[in-house]
């Protein structure tokens, strides 16, 4: 299995090859293509696209990628002014965005969790009753509550940190359109990028955030990382976890509650290539498939990701073949 150890020495290789000039792409029959790669965004879909990019470059050892994390928002533009050749997003794409030539390839999908700081005092009542959309939007977009006891009286009376992000994320999108709205109506102290916000949870025993799941889940125990924890979503509203809501415990059980559709959508969602539709590189295309593959596919359940189901799969291939 391929876990984080193996992402952060690939980040190396891979900024050293950024540096080398680009090269023509063309293809050889024994020797496969040979090409430059250029990707940014999503910090959702960065750990698995490094993983994709080092299986790739087994099969085509002379295709260099440059990959860098920086939010959705930056993938998207990104891509749409010719930085890059693929754009991470883990949003929906606007009517405005399509209008601009912006193509989706949807190759996974996760989902955005709340989170709060494991050293909470009133960690063990979180985990029992839960928290739920509407205690949650007053926390987040209202700000109705100052303290912890203002959301429970059985809760201590500590203050909530709240924190989101700072950059244009389709984290931040996702959580806010669970409650209706956009990421600027989100309340809190902005921290850059989901690294960020997990150590800001991390590091305040009192904070309320929210992150992707693979910055939650140590992708080794398949448990939650140390000094953070999921909040549990009362989806019912009865003012307790239920047996159906229960499925936080570990990675395994969070995924296939994401894939049954148990855990809401907003905020699960679907994780995008996204690449302009003029875009006619072959390379392109055989990254794109070689990522649609079951092969790649295997990764994303262990990494902390859904995959696609061979319909959904079909249905995307059916987009680049047309092109």
């Amino acid at each position: 299995m391929k876990y984080y150890k193996t992402i952060i020495y690939s980040l190396s290789t891979l900024l050293i090859n950024s540096c080398a000039p680009k090269m023509e792409e063309s293809y050889d029959i024994k020797k496969g293509f040979t090409g430059n790669i250029s990707i940014s965004g999503a910090f959702a879909l960065y750990p698995i696209v490094v993983l994709w990019s080092e299986d790739f470059k087994l099969k085509h050892p002379n295709v260099r990628f440059n990959i860098s994390a920086g939010g959705a928002g930056k993938g998207i533009t990104d891509v749409l002014t010719n930085m890059v050749d693929i754009g991470l997003v883990s949003r929906d794409l606007s009517p405005k965005e399509l209008v601009k030539g912006a193509l989706p390839i949807f190759v996974a999908k996760d989902a955005v969790l709340g989170t709060y700081n494991s050293s909470n005092p009133n960690s063990k009542l979180i985990q029992e009753r839960g928290l739920s959309k509407q205690e949650l939007k007053k926390i987040f977009i209202d700000q109705s509550y100052s303290t912890w006891q203002d959301i429970d009286l059985r809760f201590s009376n500590d203050p909530i940190a709240i924190y989101t992000r700072s950059d244009a994320a389709g984290a931040g999108e996702t959580w806010a359109k669970f409650f209706n709205h956009y990421q600027e109506d989100l309340q809190g102290v902005g921290i850059f990028g989901d690294p960020g916000l997990a150590q800001a949870v991390k590091d305040n025993p009192y904070s309320i955030g929210f992150n992707n799941i693979n910055f939650i889940y140590d992708l080794n125990s398949h448990k939650t990382a140390d000094n953070i924890k999921v909040i549990p979503i009362d989806i019912n509203e009865n003012g307790k976890i239920d047996k159906e809501e229960s499925f936080y415990e570990n990675l395994n059980e969070l995924t296939q509650a994401v894939a049954a559709g148990h855990y809401p959508s907003p905020p699960s969602r679907e994780l995008s290539f996204v690449i302009k539709n003029t875009n006619d590189s072959k390379l392109i295309k055989e990254f794109i498939r070689f990522v649609l593959a079951k092969e790649q596919q295997r990764y994303l359940l262990e990494n902390g990701y859904v995959p696609l189901t061979n319909d959904q799969i079909k249905i995307e291939l059916n987009k680049i073949d047309k092109k």
